[in-house]
């Protein structure tokens, strides 16, 4: 007996054997050469069949489908739930995505990034009032600040960073030295480069680049160490034993960061004023002693203690930044990496919007 015999007489397909992928060739040119002969709707009989699997589902649901009007007798209910199958899964499939019209497609992503934008602005929230409320029972509870924990975060946030702030703070001083000379130079007033440099550098500037590195620095460093113990499942591992992972991880490094960034801050101020100095020097001939008095008449100590005002609130913010998009690591190392840009992205972006706030604030209160 045949593997697999195919018979039509009078409208009726019957198909005896194992349809199978096997012989699905010769089966296929078999129907080809019968149904040239019979081009209306068949009746299918596969109570002769002894096996079918997939393909032979598909050439019968195919006939079906090709066919309106046809149907199936004899079917096993193996056979029936292998067609449904099949049928359910034939579906057009679209080799390019439909093309979105332009202003449409960026709408829909404005969307997308305002409803983003949102929750992520309600996370943060809900994550500093959970970072009051922990430092708050600590303190109530007689724990206090694990001190040890501050003192290692301050190297690492302060200390550490002094080199790189330092060389940046520098570089800026002169370059900004360099720029006023050559636009104040067209009116003969150089020596105003002096008030350029001192009441930008200790107002603006040391506070808002401290801000800046910081972020990129610290943000970044706090969201992958966080994140990583995530993913080590340490942060489960303290809940386990009882500790608090806010009061552990985030309320050191939050202290260490306000308190480091107003000295931070104060350093690269000082150094920014030391490279327009020295360039005024060296390019302009103005003694050091020059400089500094004449920087004593024009920068009021209010721009020194509006600078380091603003220390203590990024600090605050870069820290809890950072520490909260370690917390929002899940599954893999690739979420580390995007909750790393994020949190430094996040960062510096309200870094920036709240220098624009203080410098508006202060202004009003007529302290420009």
């Amino acid at each position: 007996m045949p593997v697999l015999s195919i018979r039509l007489a009078d409208g009726v397909l019957a198909f005896d054997g194992r349809l199978t992928i096997a012989r699905v060739s010769e089966t296929e040119r078999q129907l080809e050469d019968m149904l040239a002969r019979s081009p209306g709707p068949l009746l299918i009989d596969l109570s002769g069949l002894t096996r079918i699997d997939t393909v032979g589902a598909w050439i019968v649901h195919r006939l079906l489908r090709d066919r309106p009007g046809s149907g199936i007798t004899g079917a096993s209910a193996d056979a029936e739930r292998l067609l449904a199958e099949v049928s359910a899964a034939d579906r057009p499939c679209e080799v390019r995505p439909v093309t979105e019209p332009f202003i449409l497609r960026e709408l829909r992503r404005l969307g997308e990034y305002v409803y983003a934008f949102r929750d992520s602005a309600v996370s943060a929230l809900d994550f500093i009032g959970l970072t009051i409320i922990s430092a708050w029972r600590a303190i109530a509870a007689g724990r206090g600040v694990r001190w040890n924990a501050v003192w290692v975060q301050m190297e690492q946030v302060g200390v550490n960073a002094l080199g790189i702030i330092g060389l940046m703070s520098f570089l800026i001083g002169i370059v900004l030295a360099q720029q006023g000379a050559v636009q104040l130079r067209q009116f003969g007033a150089e020596v105003f480069v002096i008030n350029l440099v001192g009441r930008a550098t200790f107002r603006e500037l040391g506070i808002l680049l401290t801000a800046i590195m910081v972020a990129g620095r610290s943000a970044s460093a706090f969201a992958a160490q966080i994140g990583s113990m995530k993913l080590a499942e340490e942060v489960d591992a303290m809940r386990t034993i009882g500790l608090d992972p806010i009061e552990v991880l985030v309320l050191p490094r939050t202290i260490a960061l306000i308190l480091m960034m107003p000295l931070l801050a104060f350093y690269a101020s000082v150094l920014g004023v030391v490279g327009g100095g020295l360039f005024s020097w060296a390019e302009l001939g103005i003694p050091p002693a020059t400089f500094a008095q004449r920087l004593r008449e024009v920068v009021p100590m209010s721009d020194f203690w509006i600078g380091l005002s603003k220390a203590p609130v990024f600090g605050a913010i870069i820290a809890i930044i950072g520490c909260h998009q370690g917390f929002q690591v899940t599954g893999n190392a690739e979420s580390v990496g995007q909750r790393t840009t994020q949190a430094v992205v996040e960062a510096i972006f309200i870094v920036i919007v709240l220098d624009a706030f203080f410098a508006v604030f202060y202004t009003a209160l007529g302290l420009s």
